[in-house]
C-alpha cells in the first residue's frame, strides 16, 4: 500500500505553518463550556383551616455544543383546606414548559449523534475551515459545517398536571378519600435539515423539514377507605382501594424536501411531490382493586397482608385480570423485656423481618417497541396489490397475535434485619429471591410461517441477592459528622426461554454480540477469548495448521491469538463463550457529611462492579483507514517485532486483520467498566442569623457544588464507563460547577 503523504507533506505537518496541512483539534473547535442559571421563588402561608403554596421557576442552559440548549419555565400551586371537622380537601396544579434544542447533522440528522461520532473519528489532517469560507470534509460531510450552519432539532414540551382530592372521616378511625388526577403532555418536534455546499466537490442532501406532534394524556381516579384503630396494645390498620386509569396517545408526522433556500422553513415551502405523512392513535386502560391489613401488638409483633387485582386493556377478555397477594411479618426483639440491658447499653434497636409476595408486570409491552394490542389481530394498510393490470392499495396481517397472553408474575421472598448500635450506627441487611415467570417475549417463527414473531408468556428468570444499608452519625468536638453507605449484590439467571430447552438462546434486544441463554445472566456477551499475540509468523502459521482459521483473514505476527475453549482441536464459532454481562452485579454508594459553625460539606460517591462493556473497538479505539480515522494514543503501544509486551495488536489497515473488532469480537475488546465516582461535592456556608432577622431575612446559605469531579476505573482508554453509546456518539460526561444562594424570608 502506497504512502498517504510524501516526505515534503509530512514536513509541512511538522512545521505547522501551512494552513492546508493542519493538526486540527476537532474537540476544541466544537465543544465549549455550557452555562446554566436557575431561579426559583416559593411562597407559602395560610391559616389553621387553609394552607397554600405557590412556586415559580426558570432555567436556562446552553449546551457544550453550539445550537444546543434548554429553557424551562415551571409553575406550581398547592391548596389544602379544612372545610369542617370531618371534611377536608386539597388540590395541586403544575405546569412545565420545556424547550430543548440539540445540534444536528446533515447526515442521518435529527440529533447530535453523528456530530459527536464524526468529531471522534475525523483525522486531524483534514482542514476544518478554508479561508474562502468552505469546509474540509470526509465522505459523510463536516461536523464543523453542521455546527456553523446553526442547524438544530427543537423539541418543545408542554406538560400540565392536576390533582384534586377530598377526605371524609366517616367516624373515628375510618376515613374515605376520593381523588382524581389528570396529566397532559404535548411535544412539538421540529427539525429542518439545511442544504450545505461544503466546497466545490461536495454538498449535502437537499433540505428537508420533519415536523412531528406527540400528545398523550392520562386520567386517574382513586377511592380509598382507610381504617386505623388502637385497642389497648392491639393496633389495626386497614386499606380498601379502587383505582382506574385511562391513557390516550396520538402521533402525527409530516415531511417535505427540496425547499427553495434555508430561510423558508414552513412546510408549504417544500416540494409537494416529496411530501409524506404518517400518524396513529392508541388507547390503554387499567382497573385495580386492592386491600391491605396491618396488625401489631405493642409495637413488637408486626403483620401485614395485601391483595391486589389488576386488569389491563392490553390483554384479551378472559386474560385481563391478574391477582397478586403478599404477606410480611416482623419481630422487634429490642422491645422485649429480656433485651432491656442490651438496649440500655449498646443494642438500641433490633428487628427481624420476613416477606413473600407477588407482583404483575406488563412493561415488556412498553418502551421503544410499544405494543398496545398484543392480543388483538391488527392489519397494516400500506400494501400494494396488482389487480387488473394496475397497483391497488390493500391491507395485510404482519404479526401473529396470541389471545392467551397475560401478566408476567414476579414472586419474591426475603428476610432482613434492622439494627441500631449505641444510638449512632443504624443498619439493615436484606436477602431477596425473586423468580419471574411468564415473561413476555418474542417467540421466533420459521420463515415459512410468513408472519413476524409473536409475543407470549414463555420465559422465566431469577434474581437473588443482598442489600446492605449503614449510616453513622456523631459529633466530634464542634463538628457534626455523618457517613452513610449502601451496597447491593444481584445474581441474575435465565431459567427458561420457552419449551424447556436448556440450550436455547435469543439474541439480546439491541445487544452487541450479546445473547440471553438459559443458565446465563441477561445481556451476556458471547464472544471469543483471546490469549495474547502471535510473536512471530512461524507461531501464527503453526497455530493455523493446528487449529485452522475460520475468519478468512490470515493470521500474522502481532495478531490476537484465540483460544480453543472447547478443546476439540479446531477454532470454530463453538469456541465462543459467555464472558460477562452489561448489567452490573454490584451497585454501591456512600455519602459523607460534616458541619462546623455554619460551614457544611457533603460528598456523594456512587459506583458499580461486576460489569462488562463491549464498545465498538473500530470507532472507540480508532482505526487506520484514512480520513475518517483518528486512532487513540493507546495504539502507540502496538505490537512490533521489538515490542512483544504490547497493549495493542499490530497496526493494520481498516479491518484487514483477524484482530479487528469488526472481524472478530473477543474479550480483548471487552472492558471491565467497574468504577467509583465522586458524583457530587458541595461546600456551603450559612450566615449567622443575628443581623439577618433585623432586615426580615430568616436564612441565607451560599454554596458551591461540582458534579463528576473524580472517577476511578480500570478502562484501557479515557472514556466514561457509564457511556450509553457503544461507539461513544452520545454526549460525553459533563463536569458541572455551580454557585448558588438560598434566601428564606
Amino acid at each position: 500500500m502506497s504512502k498517504r503523504f510524501n516526505d515534503t507533506e509530512l514536513q509541512k505537518f511538522k512545521d505547522g505553518n501551512d494552513p492546508l496541512y493542519p493538526d486540527t483539534d476537532w474537540y476544541d473547535l466544537a465543544y465549549k463550556t455550557g452555562v446554566q442559571h436557575r431561579h426559583n421563588v416559593n411562597i407559602n402561608g395560610g391559616s389553621e383551616n387553609v394552607k397554600y403554596m405557590a412556586s415559580l421557576g426558570y432555567l436556562n442552559q446552553t449546551g457544550i455544543l453550539p445550537n444546543a440548549g434548554r429553557e424551562q419555565f415551571n409553575a406550581r400551586t398547592n391548596l389544602d383546606m379544612k372545610i369542617n371537622k370531618r371534611l377536608s380537601a386539597r388540590m395541586n396544579l403544575s405546569f412545565i414548559k420545556n424547550d430543548y434544542s440539540d445540534a444536528s447533522s446533515a447526515y442521518y440528522g435529527g440529533s447530535s449523534d453523528q456530530i459527536i461520532r464524526q468529531l471522534n473519528l475525523i483525522a486531524p489532517w483534514i482542514v476544518a475551515r478554508y479561508d474562502d469560507g468552505t469546509w474540509g470534509t470526509i465522505s459523510d460531510g463536516s461536523p464543523i459545517a453542521w455546527l456553523d450552519s446553526g442547524m438544530k432539532v427543537n423539541r418543545d414540551n408542554y406538560n400540565f398536571s392536576g390533582m384534586a382530592a377530598v377526605d371524609y372521616e366517616i367516624f373515628d378511625g375510618l376515613k374515605l378519600t376520593l381523588q382524581g388526577a389528570y396529566v397532559n403532555n404535548l411535544q412539538n418536534y421540529n427539525y429542518f435539515q439545511k442544504y450545505i455546499k461544503y466546497n466545490e466537490n461536495k454538498e449535502s442532501d437537499p433540505s428537508q423539514l420533519d415536523e412531528r406532534f406527540y400528545k398523550w394524556d392520562r386520567t386517574n381516579y382513586d377511592a380509598l377507605l382507610n381504617y386505623n384503630k388502637n385497642f389497648g396494645k392491639h393496633n389495626i390498620k386497614g386499606l380498601l382501594g379502587w383505582h382506574t386509569e385511562k391513557y390516550n396517545y396520538k402521533y402525527q408526522k409530516a415531511v417535505r424536501k427540496k425547499f427553495p433556500n434555508n430561510e423558508l422553513t414552513d412546510m408549504n415551502a417544500g416540494d409537494a411531490s416529496t411530501q409524506s405523512n404518517e400518524g396513529y392513535t392508541a388507547e390503554l386502560a387499567m382497573i385495580s382493586w386492592f386491600a391491605r391489613i396491618n396488625y401489631d401488638f405493642a409495637g413488637k409483633y408486626l403483620l401485614e397482608a395485601n391483595i391486589r387485582a389488576d386488569a389491563s386493556s392490553r390483554f384479551a377478555e378472559g386474560h385481563r385480570w391478574g391477582y397478586f397477594p403478599s404477606f410480611s411479618g416482623a419481630w422487634r426483639i429490642s422491645e422485649e423485656a429480656f433485651m432491656e440491658s442490651a438496649k440500655d447499653s449498646w443494642l438500641s434497636g433490633l428487628k427481624i423481618r420476613a416477606s413473600w409476595g407477588q407482583l404483575g408486570n406488563q412493561d415488556a409491552l412498553s418502551g421503544s417497541n410499544n405494543d398496545y394490542y398484543p392480543a388483538l389481530n391488527t392489519y397494516n394498510l400500506d400494501s400494494k396489490y396488482a389487480f387488473g393490470g394496475s397497483l391497488n392499495s390493500g391491507y395485510y396481517q404482519r404479526k401473529y397475535r396470541l389471545e392467551t397472553i397475560s401478566w408476567e408474575k414476579a414472586s419474591t421472598w426475603g428476610v432482613g434485619v434492622d439494627f441500631t448500635l449505641f444510638n449512632k450506627l443504624n443498619g439493615s441487611l436484606d436477602y431477596y429471591n425473586r423468580k419471574t415467570t411468564g415473561i413476555i417475549m418474542d417467540v421466533t417463527v420459521p420463515k415459512e410461517f410468513a408472519l413476524d414473531a409473536y409475543k407470549d408468556n414463555v420465559g422465566s428468570m431469577r434474581n437473588s441477592g443482598i442489600e446492605i444499608n449503614l449510616s453513622y452519625n456523631t459529633k466530634i468536638g464542634q463538628v457534626d459528622f455523618g457517613i452513610a453507605g449502601n451496597f447491593s449484590y444481584n445474581k441474575n439467571e435465565i431459567l427458561d426461554l420457552g419449551g424447556g430447552d436448556p440450550n436455547k438462546y435469543l439474541d439480546a434486544t439491541d445487544g452487541y454480540s450479546q445473547r440471553n441463554k438459559v443458565g446465563e445472566a441477561m445481556n451476556s456477551y458471547y464472544i471469543y477469548r483471546a490469549d495474547g499475540f502471535f510473536n512471530s509468523q512461524e507461531e501464527a502459521d503453526a497455530y493455523t495448521a493446528k487449529y485452522g482459521n475460520p475468519f478468512g483473514k490470515t493470521f500474522k505476527a502481532g495478531d490476537l491469538r484465540y483460544v480453543d475453549t472447547n478443546k476439540d482441536g479446531k477454532l470454530t464459532a463453538d469456541d465462543r463463550e459467555y464472558c460477562g454481562s452489561s448489567d452490573p452485579k454490584i451497585i454501591y454508594g456512600f455519602n459523607i457529611n460534616a458541619g462546623w459553625k455554619g460551614i457544611d460539606l457533603s460528598l456523594m460517591f456512587n459506583g458499580a462492579a461486576g460489569v462488562k462493556r463491549l464498545f465498538d473497538g473500530y470507532e472507540v479505539y480508532g482505526n487506520f483507514s484514512g480520513d475518517a480515522a483518528h486512532p487513540a494514543t493507546i495504539w502507540r503501544d502496538a505490537w512490533t517485532p521489538d515490542n512483544h509486551d504490547a497493549s495493542m495488536p499490530r497496526i493494520f489497515y481498516d479491518t484487514n486483520s483477524a484482530s479487528s473488532s469488526r472481524s472478530v469480537q473477543s474479550d480483548f475488546w471487552l472492558q471491565d467498566t467497574s468504577y467509583l465516582r465522586l458524583k457530587n461535592l458541595q461546600l456551603g456556608y450559612t450566615l449567622q442569623k443575628g443581623w439577618l432577622n433585623s432586615v426580615g431575612v430568616e436564612n441565607i446559605r451560599i454554596y458551591y457544588s461540582v458534579e463528576n469531579l473524580l472517577t476511578f476505573d480500570k478502562m484501557k482508554i479515557n472514556i466514561d464507563p457509564e457511556s450509553t453509546s457503544q461507539r461513544l456518539s452520545s454526549y460525553p460526561l459533563l463536569r458541572t460547577h455551580a454557585f448558588g444562594v438560598n434566601v428564606t424570608f
